[in-house]
């Protein structure tokens, strides 16, 4: 790790961070906070995903959309329209959109290969924008002279690492750069996440092995044909074996490459200090 212990974060004149676990328990919460104020380069792994990626994937998807539509199709041929995502940070939908759910088509759904196409688009992104880590850190202390760095990554960072290999190649170059900070829930947590994600369920991506056995115990369990699925009802059965599908391999990042703060401790975090205090006490318990 780049801070063995407490003494050497606190001494570090350059504070390099790199947070992980579910969404929804204060990553984004902590990048912004520290954004805000005004010492700190957010760097937002979903966002460079849905921009630099898969910016193109989304807009195309969007236009295919226009073009059955003959007023935009008419428009958009004479190039009097143009169609483009307004993704932000703290709006990530048109990329959520474009991952889509499986299942019937008159429910908004996907044909799985199709999906299943776009998850691997998705994984592939997914590394990248992890590994573009680094250029940014370069880039926030060269071109802004940021010092201190926050990595706000996504939910599925453990699908596309395999914590279990020290020389997985993704960690061993962030490692060398960021410390790795899981936020960890509690059940409690998991419990209020799984009702969130009921209200307004979202597409995810998933590993790959487990969304494949994930679809076929669906569709056996359910008795339907693939193009029967309700969207909806999948990815909201899904979502709760992904959160403990998922645990056990933040945990082994933590393990291997960083800390781990609880999202209780997250919740009482409210200005720089605190948190460098709150990883600071981290590092001391790995010691």
């Amino acid at each position: 790790m780049i801070y063995e212990n407490a003494s050497d974060w606190h001494a570090s004149t350059s504070r390099r961070v790199m947070l992980f676990g579910m969404s929804g328990l204060g990553k984004t919460h902590l990048s912004n906070m520290l954004r805000a104020s005004g010492g700190w380069f957010h760097y937002s792994v979903d966002y460079r995903i849905g921009t630099r990626y898969m910016g193109e994937h989304i807009a195309d998807n969007f236009k295919r959309e226009a073009m059955k539509s003959p007023l935009l199709r008419e428009l958009l041929l004479s190039d009097s329209i143009y169609v483009a995502s307004n993704i932000t940070f703290d709006n990530l939908a048109p990329l959520s959109t474009y991952l889509g759910k499986p299942g019937d088509p008159e429910r908004g759904g996907l044909r799985f290969e199709e999906y299943m196409r776009r998850q691997e688009q998705h994984c592939e992104a997914e590394i990248a924008a992890l590994r573009d880590t680094v250029h940014f850190i370069d880039r926030a202390r060269k071109l802004y002279g940021y010092e201190d760095f926050v990595c706000d990554t996504g939910g599925s960072i453990c699908e596309v690492v395999d914590p279990e290999n020290p020389a997985d190649p993704v960690m061993t170059a962030l490692e060398r750069h960021v410390l790795p900070v899981w936020i960890e829930g509690s059940e409690a947590h998991t419990e209020a996440l799984i009702r969130r994600f009921d209200k307004a369920p979202k597409p995810m991506y998933y590993h790959p092995d487990f969304l494949a056995a994930a679809w076929d115990a669906y569709t056996l369990g359910a008795g339907r044909a693939p193009d029967e699925v309700d969207p909806d009802a999948f990815v909201r059965w899904t979502y709760a074996r992904a959160l403990g599908h998922r645990q056990p391999r933040y945990a082994a990042i933590a393990r291997r490459w960083g800390v781990t703060i609880t999202a209780e401790e997250v919740a009482g975090v409210t200005t720089p200090q605190a948190f460098g205090a709150l990883i600071g006490a981290a590092l001391e318990r790995r010691a």
